[in-house]
């Protein structure tokens, strides 16, 4: 038994060094953000980073294009979205939208080629309804995407589907009972980082804008007023900022003082930032996404039936800006930020 134990320190000492070298070894980048004692840091791993500017670049665009012309509604048929637009305009930004969206399958994953203005395929309706989500993203959600804005590339960067979005999972079931309920925790999945939080924070504060969310208190119990708030919304709202941070590639610190979590006044300005984020996730979801559940075939929807949503990640993908906060609309303004009357 001892020279069996003997056997196996190398080995651990072996796997230590594999794992340190394996996923931070040095060098790693410090960064401060705020004053000096604030503890408001970022942390980056070159090597993350690196791999993360391959995968965030701006996307080809079929535009802009000259000024006049006849109306898209008044060349073309059934056009709801962007018949403000001109000719060229529109088919410019049609063009785009196949690459950004759907560059295997091209015009044909929303339309009948043989006849564009038919109605008929789910993608049609849905496309409409993101364009109509875009469009309210440019121009009343300044405060959280500034003037850069999105396109369908930042969430879709090719692909039919965005690669990061949630749905109200199915998790293996309980046993039944008080004492063998999880309580929506004590379960490894994305939602929650892979940790022992609630899977379920971003269903119950990502889906509504009628949710409690702050919950830092000065108090011995988390209270807000005069009620006492469980402290299983604390654990919820923790599961929620590690999303985020996973999301958006950045500490705690990126926005909050390690020694004043609650105070605004002493976090740095992206938490303001981080707040609109939030605002608008909810808006967006409740809105547009959220509703879509009857229009998406059964293949596209989540284990409990509910449409794909959006979280931090299904824009940003890893970084604190989307595509470094490349202009994602001055090649098609009209289309991106004006709705049509």
């Amino acid at each position: 038994m001892r020279y069996g134990l003997i056997a196996l320190i190398p080995f651990g000492i072996v796997l230590a060094i594999f794992a340190i070298l394996k996923f931070e070894h040095p060098p790693i980048d410090s960064t401060q953000l705020g004053f000096r004692g604030t503890g408001i840091v970022q942390v980056d791993n070159p090597r993350t980073e690196a791999a993360l500017a391959k995968l965030n670049q701006p996307p080809e665009s079929y535009g802009p294009t000259e000024p006049g012309g006849p109306l898209a509604s008044e060349v073309y048929e059934n056009v709801r979205v962007l018949g403000h637009l001109t000719e060229d305009e529109f088919l410019s930004y049609m063009a785009s939208i196949t690459e950004w969206v759907s560059p295997e399958q091209g015009c044909g994953y929303c339309h009948n080629e043989e006849n564009l203005a038919e109605e008929g395929l789910y993608t049609k309706t849905v496309s409409r309804r993101m364009m109509q989500m875009t469009q309210t993203i440019n121009a009343d959600w300044g405060a959280h995407v500034g003037g850069a804005g999105v396109n369908c590339y930042t969430c879709h960067r090719g692909q039919n589907v965005p690669a990061y979005y949630f749905v109200e999972d199915d998790l293996q079931p309980e046993a039944g009972g008080f004492s063998a309920s999880r309580n929506n925790q004590n379960f490894a999945a994305d939602e929650n980082v892979y940790s022992s939080l609630p899977y379920d924070a971003l269903d119950k504060q990502l889906t509504q804008d009628d949710v409690l969310i702050r919950v830092q208190s000065d108090n011995a119990l988390p209270y807000f007023g005069e009620d006492l708030v469980p402290i299983q919304d604390a654990e919820t709202t923790y599961s929620l900022m590690m999303s985020m941070s996973q999301g958006l590639g950045v500490n705690c610190t990126y926005c909050h003082n390690t020694r004043a979590f609650s105070n605004w006044e002493q976090s740095h300005p992206a938490r303001l930032v981080a707040w609109h984020g939030i605002e608008m996730a909810q808006h967006l979801n409740a809105e547009y996404l959220a509703p879509l559940a009857s229009e998406l075939p059964e293949h596209r929807l989540g284990p409990k039936g509910d449409a794909p949503k959006a979280k931090c990640a299904t824009c940003h993908q890893g970084i604190p800006k989307p595509m470094y906060g490349a202009d994602m609309v001055s090649d098609h303004p009209k289309a991106l930020t004006q709705r049509a009357e």
